[in-house]
């Protein structure tokens, strides 16, 4: 089999280098890769052949992973990994909850919490949520010139932002500034300074999702 090689004694050092790949980093623990992927498979409710072929792997040797017979190659670790649309990493980390929440807030079209300041009038969304680890919000850029603001804005976190309307230019402390238009987004750290103006016409509108962890 071209996707296997003999069981050996885990590593846990190259659990720890698969996870760095991906860019994300990840404490080794104890796991059953084969019990793992079994869980993963019929949690979308998959037979092996389903997600044999989800995967590009033959069934037998699925099969085997799950129970133990072989270890993956790296390369059937990520053949495995996108058949199932997640990460290398996250087959050898399970989600550190055991209870769902089941938490959900629908914000209708003009019905956010409005803020305004004499830049930026936001529009917050699933404001009803408390505890949340994303702060999601509409804004429309009144701004035209970055003198408006009283320098940099900075806060703790990432943010997301989306062109929704108009253009925008995006100014940030360590880069050249960013002419966007509908359908272009950026991702930044927050505690670089920024700043957003309009370009248009029309006041811009952008989604704007900043993260709280």
């Amino acid at each position: 089999m071209p996707y296997l090689t003999p069981m050996t004694k885990p590593d846990p050092t190259a659990i720890i280098r698969i996870a760095r790949e991906s860019g994300a980093e990840v404490t080794p623990q104890p796991l059953d890769l084969g019990n793992r992927v079994r869980e993963l498979r019929k949690a979308r409710g998959w037979t092996l052949e389903q997600a044999a072929v989800q995967a590009g792997l033959a069934r037998s040797t699925l099969s085997k992973i799950e129970n133990g017979q072989m270890s993956p190659t790296y390369d059937a670790l990520k053949k495995l990994a996108l058949g199932l649309a997640i990460s290398v990493p996250q087959l050898f980390t399970p989600p550190s909850k055991t209870q769902v929440n089941g938490r959900m807030a629908v914000t209708k079209a003009g019905e956010g919490q409005g803020h305004a300041t004499a830049t930026y009038e936001h529009e917050l969304l699933a404001a009803a949520l408390t505890k949340k680890q994303m702060l999601p919000y509409r804004a429309r850029i009144r701004a035209r010139s970055v003198e408006e603001f009283d320098g940099w804005v900075r806060h703790d976190g990432e943010e997301f932002l989306y062109v929704l309307t108009g253009t925008i230019r995006l100014y940030t402390e360590f880069y050249e500034p960013q002419d966007m238009r509908r359908g272009d987004s950026a991702y930044y750290d927050a505690s670089m300074g920024h700043n957003v103006i309009s370009t248009s016409e029309e006041d811009a509108t952008i989604l704007w999702v900043t993260s709280l962890l």
